[in-house]
C-alpha cells in the first residue's frame, strides 16, 4: 500500500513524507471514515495533533479526502474517489453511520436526490447522512 500512497501523493503534487504516507495508508486500508482521533490512535507512530491536522488539510485541499458531518458536530474523513480534484470535491453520495459500531461509510452507489430550491436560492453543497445498522451489525 505504501507504493499506492506514494503514487497518490506525487500525482497530487504533495511531497512524500513519512507522516503523509502513513496517514494516507490508513485511509487506503480503511473501509469507512476516520476521525482525527482515529488517525492518532491507529498510526503506527506518534504524530502530534498539529501534524495530523495539517496533513488532513493538505489532503482536503488536493481532493484526496472529503469530510463527513456527524451528529455530534465532529468531523470524519473519507478517501475521495477518482472524480475529486484540487478544490473540486464531487461527493454527491450518501454517507451511512452505524448506530451499533459507529462505523461511517460512503455509499458511492446511492446518489443524493436532486433538491429544487425556491427562486433566488443557490446550492453550494448538499450533505446526506443516513443512520441505522450496518450489514455487519445486522447479521
Amino acid at each position: 500500500m505504501e507504493a499506492k500512497a506514494d503514487e497518490l501523493l506525487r500525482r497530487n503534487q504533495l511531497s512524500v513524507t513519512n507522516g503523509r504516507r502513513k496517514i494516507l495508508d490508513l485511509f487506503l486500508r480503511q473501509e469507512g471514515a476516520l476521525s482525527h482521533s482515529d488517525i492518532e490512535k491507529r498510526a503506527a507512530e506518534k504524530f502530534d495533533r498539529v501534524t495530523v491536522y495539517r496533513t488532513l488539510q493538505a489532503f482536503l485541499e488536493k481532493g484526496l479526502i472529503h469530510t463527513i458531518p456527524t451528529a455530534d458536530n465532529s468531523i470524519r474523513y473519507a478517501l475521495c474517489r477518482e472524480h475529486c480534484a484540487e478544490g473540486q470535491h464531487r461527493d454527491d453520495h450518501v454517507h451511512f453511520v452505524c448506530r451499533t459500531c459507529g462505523n461511517t461509510v460512503c455509499l458511492e452507489e446511492v446518489s443524493i436526490p436532486s433538491i429544487r430550491l425556491p427562486r433566488g436560492f443557490v446550492t453550494t453543497q448538499v450533505e446526506m447522512v443516513v443512520s441505522g445498522t450496518c450489514k455487519n451489525c445486522s447479521e
